[in-house]
């Protein structure tokens, strides 16, 4: 049962906003645990060579941490039933500085009739959208 009072809820509530700095550690550890070994997350040279501006943050990375700010806010993983983002730009992550990703998680539709909240996230690095439609069901 989730804390949270459907009925107090409101269209374009903010529910949370994190911020993660993502290091290169971030890609080989996160490279490690997905099996994704692209050289594009962690040659310079690499990424070069195809046309990037540097080294990526994976995709599913950045997907999965603007998820974190749902699944905070509910409190549970198991109540996202449906999670779907598309691919805008995307994540550099520098060699020294690394790359923050700003989190943030507004209400964007309530159905309380199934008790079901799409939470609309935006994630932004260095100013851009890196995320487009990202939206996560959750339910209540």
């Amino acid at each position: 049962m989730t804390h949270i009072n459907i009925a107090a809820l409101e269209v374009g509530q903010v529910i949370g906003s994190t911020e993660f700095l993502l290091t290169r550690d971030s890609l080989v550890r996160y490279a490690g645990a997905s099996g994704d070994f692209n050289q594009i997350h962690y040659r310079d040279d690499v990424a070069a060579a195809v046309g990037l501006p540097g080294v990526l943050a994976h995709g599913m990375l950045t997907m999965g941490a603007a998820v974190q700010v749902a699944v905070d806010w509910v409190g549970n993983a198991g109540s996202i039933v449906d999670y779907q983002v598309r691919f805008t730009k995307p994540v550099v992550v520098d060699s020294e500085n690394g790359a923050v990703l700003v989190v943030t998680g507004k209400v964007g539709e309530i159905d309380a009739e199934n008790h079901v909240v799409r939470i609309d996230l935006e994630a932004v690095f260095e100013e851009n959208k890196v995320l487009g439609k990202a939206q996560a069901r959750v339910q209540l």
